[in-house]
């Protein structure tokens, strides 16, 4: 099979299409033949050795993927060769094969094509559970999301969107506030140039009721010091490259409550939030839901699509096409 390998850390271009063995599905696994892989950030973290967690070289990155079931081992009964199925890897996911647990899988929904599958997995069930489980969301409420041009971002502005929120769109520059727009939120705020905590004080008068944060750095605070009384953050990455240090007191101000999600320890920890969730996003694709993919590359173009995702050059979500 062919494999994009990490051998050595560094930026995007030390990559490589390397031919590797075939893997076998062993008792209670799927092996997968992959055609489209999602790019997250977390992916440009790993390879150059900035992720909160050190891999191990040499690996294969990429953390989710959708395809077609190629073959199963003993004892799987959920899937059978020539199912459409997506899954959530954390690594292996920038290749043509993979073998997992069948737990790990799900069927493709209804509606959505192995682009868009791979699109959804990580970036819509993190922006969901991140709105919903973590922080509660109501309708009505304002909602400001920052990084909203990214994967997580663009999804949490389409689902709160959708969810009956008012969303405030936040992006670096001005141009990245187009893909908010277009998901449906009532408001932009460019913090690269303009005054992130004066500009949500402006357009919602009482202050934001809910901050979803796949960013961090020094936008963090400006953010929870525009939000209202009693108002929720949830952080969920720090693609600014620096994790923000809160002074205390502002919790004890605001009666703010700050919280993490990880979509990697929700089935452990949460089991009856991720089914519930399942069901709502269901609900959601039915009603015509659908990623934004913005650009697809092929597999030999890896490097490419992480460098476009570390230099910011992202809107929405971008996939590997790795049939070719």
């Amino acid at each position: 099979m062919r494999a994009v390998r990490c051998e050595r850390y560094g930026d995007p271009d030390v990559l490589e299409v390397r031919e590797l063995p075939d893997p076998v599905a062993g008792p209670g696994e799927v092996l997968v033949g992959i055609e489209a892989a999602g790019v997250n950030f977390p992916d440009v973290l790993m390879v150059a050795d900035k992720y909160q967690l050190s891999i191990p070289v040499p690996f294969t990155p990429g953390a989710e993927f959708a395809g077609r079931v190629l073959a199963v081992g003993d004892g799987v009964t959920t899937f059978a060769p020539g199912d459409a199925v997506m899954g959530g890897s954390f690594l292996g996911g920038f290749a043509n094969r993979i073998v997992l647990p069948e737990a790990m899988l799900a069927p493709v929904p209804e509606g959505l094509d192995m682009a868009g599958a791979a699109a959804f997995g990580l970036t819509y069930r993190t922006a969901y559970h991140s709105l919903v489980t973590t922080a509660a969301m109501k309708p009505g409420e304002w909602v400001v999301v920052l990084g909203a041009a990214g994967g997580v971002g663009s999804a949490a502005v389409d689902i709160a969107t959708r969810l009956g929120g008012k969303v405030i769109a936040a992006a670096a520059t001005p141009d990245r506030l187009e893909v908010g727009a277009e998901l449906g939120a009532v408001a932009g705020i460019a913090y690269g140039s303009e005054d992130l905590k004066q500009r949500i004080k402006d357009i919602t008068g009482s202050g934001a009721d809910v901050i979803i944060d796949p960013v961090g750095g020094v936008y963090a605070e400006q953010a929870i010091r525009a939000g209202a009384w009693g108002s929720r953050y949830v952080t969920v990455g720090f693609a600014d490259g620096a994790i923000p240090r809160i002074p205390m007191n502002l919790l004890l101000l605001k009666g703010v409550t700050l919280k993490g999600f990880d979509m990697r320890t929700l089935p452990e920890h949460q089991p009856e939030a991720l089914a519930a969730g399942e069901q709502a996003l269901a609900q959601l694709i039915a009603g015509g839901l659908r990623p934004h993919v913005s650009r697809t590359y092929a597999l030999a173009e890896v490097p490419q699509a992480l460098e476009a995702m570390r230099t910011r050059l992202v809107r929405g979500k971008i996939v590997i096409d790795t049939t070719r």
